[in-house]
């Protein structure tokens, strides 16, 4: 059987053959690197954003947060008063309602009969430094309990050179149509210009106010009225 002669490959067509493959693997790199380059400019996906944060929480912020915008934060809550120890309310020094001192006894005692009693020996120290003016006004409805104007009660010790008053202890307090009463012994040795003396024995009422809006002045005691008379020997 004979076998079919082939020509052996000659040296240019082996050249033209590695020529076409080193050829075909060029165009395969470029076709890589080209599609490589392409995907590193295209943008990575993300999240879209419709006039909201990225997690989707409202963009305003609620109590309490930082503002957003521009926006003005909420004015501070007020400072709170110091609480009292006791009862965990405001001091009333400190209260802005009220204005009251708690501490102040003050603000909240009532006069006493004693008080009562230290008007008369002010009232007879006035007359002897002849301060007529303080001695009138020691008088309840600022003098005119007295009976007279300030001028006559004045006139009435032109011819006092001075008064030695005993004032004793004063009696219950008694209330009568938003009052209050209180009467107070006294003796009192009168010394005249011409030297000569007069004793007197007796008792004043003092009189002080209880009604509501009553001023300081009217709820202290003051005299309502008098009942002196001359003293035996």
């Amino acid at each position: 059987m004979k076998r079919a002669f082939r020509p052996a490959p000659s040296l240019a067509s082996l050249l033209l053959a590695a020529l076409f493959a080193a050829a075909l693997a060029g165009c395969g790199k470029g076709d890589d690197a080209a599609a490589g380059d392409d995907a590193a400019a295209a943008p990575l996906p993300q999240p879209q954003q419709a006039g909201g944060a990225i997690t989707d929480m409202p963009a305003k912020p609620g109590p309490g947060e930082v503002p957003l915008g521009g926006e003005a934060p909420p004015p501070p809550p007020p400072d709170l008063l110091p609480a009292d120890e006791r009862f965990g309310l405001p001091p009333l020094e400190d209260n802005p309602e009220t204005g009251l001192a708690s501490s102040d006894p003050a603000a909240t005692a009532e006069p006493t009969p004693a008080d009562a009693a230290a008007v008369l020996r002010d009232y007879y120290a006035a007359i002897n430094a002849r301060d007529f003016a303080r001695a009138y006004a020691a008088w309840s409805d600022g003098g005119r309990s007295s009976g007279q104007t300030a001028e006559e009660f004045a006139a009435g010790f032109a011819d006092t050179a001075g008064v030695e008053s005993t004032v004793g202890d004063p009696g219950p307090v008694e209330g009568a149509a938003g009052s209050r009463y209180v009467e107070v012994p006294v003796m009192v040795t009168a010394t005249f210009a011409d030297g000569s003396t007069r004793r007197y024995a007796g008792r004043y009422a003092l009189r002080r106010a209880m009604v509501d809006g009553a001023t300081p002045e009217q709820r202290a005691w003051r005299i309502a009225s008098a009942d002196l008379r001359e003293a035996a020997e």
